[in-house]
């Protein structure tokens, strides 16, 4: 088992939106960038919503996010997993990233969009405790990731679309 790290937060000046995933895979850690696995629908689903060329390098997909107020982050700072699946993180290894710190240099951000369950629950047991301030609306959005084969693709880039672009 292997002690993963996420990445420093994409965030623009004054968020009005973050998404948060819960660690980033193999291919991503490879790569040094947000879902960078070929088959994550991530870039494809805001590109949709935000009407950017999903294909670009991701210098430029990450200054489109920018420009349009949202942010980028994951649950957790690191823990130990084997492989990219999020089942196989190891419970006790879990170290949450300082939301406490995010959101206070964040003040603006109105909505969480969790890539998936286990974003979605990470967040609210080892963070939500912890932010008793946060008034932001909290939106668990289907996995962009192709271990998530039980939505079709076209559903799940609906569902993104919806939530990014309202």
């Amino acid at each position: 088992m292997a002690r993963v790290h996420s990445f420093p937060p994409i965030e623009p000046p004054s968020a009005r939106l973050l998404i948060l995933g819960s660690m980033p895979g193999i291919a991503s850690l490879r790569a040094q960038q947000y879902y960078a696995h070929p088959q994550n629908l991530f870039w494809r689903a805001l590109g949709s919503a935000l009407r950017f060329d999903a294909t670009t390098d991701y210098a430029a997909r990450v200054s489109a996010l920018q420009a349009q107020g949202i942010a980028v982050w994951d649950v957790l700072q690191t823990c130990v997993r084997e492989g990219s699946l999020d089942a196989d993180i190891e419970a006790e290894s879990i170290v949450p990233n300082d939301f406490a710190a995010f959101f206070a240099r964040q003040p603006g951000i109105e909505r969480v969009c969790f890539n998936g369950t286990a974003a979605d629950t990470l967040f609210r047991r080892h963070v939500l405790p912890r932010l008793p301030f946060l008034q932001a609306e909290l939106i668990r959005l289907p996995s962009t990731s192709p271990a998530n084969a039980s939505i079709p693709q076209a559903e799940k880039i609906k569902a993104w679309v919806q939530a990014i672009a309202s």
